[in-house]
C-alpha cells in the first residue's frame, strides 16, 4: 500500500507546532501573526512534500534492493527538479567535507596528545633539574611557603603579586 494512501490517519491533524510555520511563514514575508487557515494549508502542503519524497526515495531503494533509504534515493526522487537536486548535492558536499574533517581530526589527535605529554614531562625534567629536586624528594621549608612560576616575567601583573606578598 503506497504510504501516502495510509496517511490518512492524519487528516484534519497538524504534523508541525504552529509557532514553526508562523516563523517559516514570517520568515518569508507573511504578518507575524499569519490566519489560521494559511497555517493548516502551509502544513498541508508541506506534510504532502515530504511524505512524497520520501515515498519516492523509498520506491528508488526498494527498486535497488534496499530496506533502508540512502541519501543517493533522495538524489534520484530530485532528479527532475535541478533546484533541490542542487540543495541536495550542496548537503551531501557539506557533509563529506564535515566528515573528513572530523577523520583528519581524530587521526592528528593521538598525535597531538603524544606531543602535548613529551612537553610536559620536559618541562618537568627542567622543574626539576633547575630546582634540585627529584621526583617526590625535597623538603618545604614552611607552611605558607610559595613556589615561583616558570613561566617568566611577562605573565606577572604587579596587584596579584602585591596581593601575595600581603598574604604571607
Amino acid at each position: 500500500m503506497e504510504p501516502r494512501a495510509r496517511a490518512g490517519k492524519n487528516v484534519g491533524k497538524s504534523n508541525f507546532s504552529v509557532s514553526e510555520l508562523s516563523v517559516l511563514l514570517f520568515a518569508h514575508g507573511d504578518v507575524f501573526a499569519p490566519l489560521p487557515e494559511t497555517v493548516r494549508v502551509l502544513d498541508d502542503i508541506l506534510s504532502d512534500f515530504i511524505q512524497g519524497v520520501a515515498f519516492e526515495a523509498n520506491r528508488a531503494a526498494h527498486h535497488a534492493g534496499r530496506q533502508k533509504i540512502k541519501a543517493e534515493d533522495f538524489q534520484f526522487a530530485f532528479r527532475k527538479n535541478p533546484t533541490y537536486l542542487g540543495k541536495i548535492q550542496e548537503v551531501l558536499e557539506k557533509k563529506a567535507d564535515i566528515e573528513s574533517a572530523r577523520k583528519i581530526f581524530k587521526d592528528n589527535e593521538g598525535e597531538f596528545a603524544k606531543d602535548v605529554v613529551d612537553m610536559v614531562a620536559e618541562e618537568d625534567q627542567s622543574v626539576r633539574s633547575k630546582s634540585g629536586r627529584g621526583r617526590g624528594g625535597g623538603s618545604t621549608s614552611g607552611k605558607g611557603r610559595v613556589e615561583e612560576e616558570l613561566l617568566g616575567e611577562e605573565d606577572d601583573d604587579a596587584e596579584a603579586e602585591a596581593d601575595i606578598l600581603r598574604k604571607s
